[in-house]
């Protein structure tokens, strides 16, 4: 049986691991300071980012839905693991060799390397498909790169490979690497059938599909071959590493262009990705097999860091019918944005392989330039469904659209679209704005119905409440009040004992020990502090270290002040206010002592104790010339 890991080498994975480039595979960070990144939060949906991390201490926090931690939390949030899978997985990824507690060991290779054999027999597979790529079988599927206008070096670009004839070539393939039966049947790339496994893709043109982080977890493919009677297009089943709500195409290679540019192009097939990034729109993505979902919106939404303003996500889609259609349910998640969302459609319903093909690459990027807004195409297909010549067509167009004008997010938009509506049916003004008015107040807005079923479908114990909404900083411990200056000194003398260790010299230390806190939420803190001190060694552990010696209401409380923005800009000017800080902080401890001796001063009587209130009156001028000091090296 697996034994418990030990702490040291618990230690020295959180010390080894990067949590910024953990991190990054998840979310789109912008530094927030010296030290510091943010971006939105992928525990919870919210539109301004408020999830922080401070990789040199190890730590995130979210200050929206109170989720923190170090980076082995951030995994086991994010792919649902065990704490110990979640160690021996990133102990695998560091070539760190675990050990166990009373001689136990970890589970086998087979079940810690599950989901990287996978992975490794998806990268095989990969490169197999690009090498038979260049073999005279695949001539047919070479010609039919080039007559959709691809070169060589762009199906280099996306990796684009071919699946041979034949019931198991690519079996043989990933048997002669080693991989056993079992572990083939669970990649998805081969059926079963009586006489046991075989090829799921034969004779078709390959693309992989990728995650954020590059690594291909499925595949799709085309037919070439009149006797092919499978369908046109032939994608990878879900397992355990693919799942078709959280992938996108192409998202390895765009996701760069999207964070940088703030747009999302979302197309509806392979070749449109490719098409839209060899002829310059470098943020195209597609679904795979799949209606873009709640599950796509989310990865959207991280990578264009959605705090509404210039962020765009553009939907092109086919002129025809089922085109329409999903440009509709599109619209229908549109209220999970607050970047703006459009619609593109191509001349004469042509998709932009297509148009690259006959009409060169920019147009293209005419076809992205010439978008019209999600809400006017939507009104305009409700509107195509009554007849607006007769009295009970308008009537009921009015009825049908002032729903969609009501649930417009932007105050500023409603009255444009209003105004907009009644031009398109030829009614009174009035008459519409009374309408959406009425809609919008009687009717829940597409957000709230959403925001309902979430909520509703969720696990009781999994809701999360909003810390902000909570005034406590855990149960049992209220929020310091940082109304208080000394309550904020001490707030702010945390903040850089936590996210600054090492600016603390061994005398500064001696001072922080011996200072009594006002807020008992910071002396719970400082007792941590305290504890932690006498065996932290490095400082990404520095922060779990006091966390784990602190009472578990205020645990999420130290990873806030661990990553809390510090007012400064440059590494001097932080040197500068850790010192300023801890120099008030001791300051704040003197002054305590100070009207301490000064009290007993006032109840003692001269005459009868001369020594001792000499004595007490030396001690007084002793702490205030330290006090002068400290002020003195603070404006030094």
């Amino acid at each position: 049986m697996a034994g418990l890991i030990k702490r040291e080498d618990i230690d020295a994975v959180r010390e080894r691991a990067d949590l910024r480039e953990v991190v990054e595979q998840y979310v789109t960070l912008k530094g927030a300071g010296i030290g510091s990144w943010k971006g939105l939060c992928p525990f919870h949906d919210e539109r301004s980012p408020s999830f922080h991390i401070r990789p040199q201490v190890g730590t995130f926090h979210c200050f929206g839905c109170g989720e923190s931690g170090d980076v082995i939390a951030f995994l086991m949030g994010m792919e649902h693991t065990s704490f110990q899978e979640t160690v021996e997985k990133l102990a695998g990824r560091l070539g760190i060799e675990l050990r166990y507690e009373d001689g136990g060991k970890g589970p086998d290779k087979a079940e810690i390397g599950r989901r990287q054999r996978l992975l490794d027999a998806h990268k095989i597979a990969d490169e197999f498909f690009q090498q038979a790529l260049q073999s005279p079988e695949a001539q047919i599927a070479r010609q039919m790169l080039t007559g959709r206008g691809f070169t060589r070096e762009h199906a280099a670009q996306f990796s684009v490979g071919y699946a041979p004839k034949g019931w198991d070539n690519l079996l043989k393939h990933l048997r002669s690497k080693g991989f056993s039966e079992e572990e083939l049947t669970e990649t998805g790339m081969f059926s079963s059938g009586s006489r046991g496994i075989y090829d799921r893709f034969r004779g078709r043109l390959m693309w992989p599909i990728r995650d954020m982080t590059g690594n291909t977890v499925g595949f799709g493919g085309r037919h070439l071959y009149e006797e092919d009677k499978g369908p046109k297009y032939l994608n990878s089943p879900e397992t355990a590493i693919y799942k078709k709500s959280q992938v996108l195409y192409g998202i390895e290679h765009a996701k760069r262009h999207v964070a940088k540019q703030r747009q999302l192009v979302v197309v509806e097939g392979y070749t449109d990705v490719m098409a839209c990034h060899v002829a310059g729109v470098e943020t195209a993505v597609a679904t795979c097999g799949t209606a873009f979902g709640e599950g796509h919106i989310r990865i959207a939404r991280r990578l264009i860091s959605d705090e509404g303003g210039a962020g765009e996500v553009i939907f092109t889609f086919d002129g025809d019918q089922a085109g329409q259609q999903a440009a509709l349910k599109a619209f229908k998640e549109d209220h999970m944005f607050l970047a703006k969302t459009f619609i593109a459609v191509g001349p004469e319903g042509m998709d932009p392989c297509d148009i690259r093909q006959h009409r060169g690459d920019e147009a293209v990027k005419e076809l992205v330039n010439s978008k019209t807004p999600l809400f006017e195409f939507a009104i305009r297909a409700k509107l195509r469904e009554f007849d607006l010549n007769t009295i009970e067509g308008r009537v009921g167009a009015l009825r049908a659209t002032a729903p969609i004008v009501g649930g417009i997010k932007d105050p500023a938009l409603r009255p444009a679209y209003t105004r907009e509506l009644a031009g398109w049916l030829g009614a009174e003004m009035d008459d519409v704005a009374r309408a959406v008015t009425y809609a919008q107040k009687h009717q829940p807005s597409p957000q709230q119905e959403a925001e309902k079923t979430s909520a509703a479908n969720q696990p009781s114990g999994q809701r999360r409440e909003s810390p902000a909404a909570d005034p406590r900083g855990g149960r049992g411990f209220t929020r310091p009040d940082t109304r208080d200056p000394a309550v904020l000194m001490e707030r702010q003398a945390l903040e850089v004992i936590l996210q600054h260790p090492t600016h603390l010299t061994a005398e500064q230390w001696e001072e922080i020990f011996t200072v009594r806190f006002t807020a008992p939420a910071h002396q719970a803190i400082h007792d941590g502090v305290r504890i932690a001190a006498a065996s932290a060694s490095d400082p990404r552990n520095w922060v779990n270290a006091v966390r784990d010696e602190v009472p578990e209401p205020i645990k999420s409380f130290v990873s806030e002040l661990a990553v809390t923005a510090l007012p400064t800009n440059s590494d001097e000017h932080l040197e500068k206010y850790c010192q300023s800080i801890l120099n008030r902080l001791v300051e704040l401890k003197i002054t305590h002592q100070k009207a301490n001796l000064l009290g007993r001063l006032q109840r003692m009587d001269p005459a009868r104790s001369p020594e001792e209130h000499q004595a007490l009156n030396r001690e007084l001028m002793e702490l205030e010339q330290r006090r002068r000091a400290l002020r003195e090296a603070e404006w030094a």
